[in-house]
């Protein structure tokens, strides 16, 4: 499964490096790529061996640094 994410705070590859890690320990995550927009909203693809709790992505992102999900 794949689905994408709008995350907003990231600035760099630090940032997105950070987040990747962060979602890619979650059970069931295969890839995460990031299509990094510096200080916008960047796009988080996700792709799983099952679908993810939206809560879970989101704490995820949380844990890796000043970031949000947005809908």
């Amino acid at each position: 499964m794949k689905k994408t994410y709008s995350v907003t705070g990231m600035t760099c590859g630090h940032c997105a490096g950070a987040v990747s890690e962060e979602i890619g320990a979650l059970d069931g995550v295969e890839s995460v790529e990031v299509d990094l927009v510096a200080g916008g909203t960047s796009a988080v693809h996700v792709t799983s061996s099952a679908p993810l709790d939206d809560a879970a992505v989101a704490a995820a992102v949380d844990e890796a640094g000043n970031y949000q999900v947005v809908s």
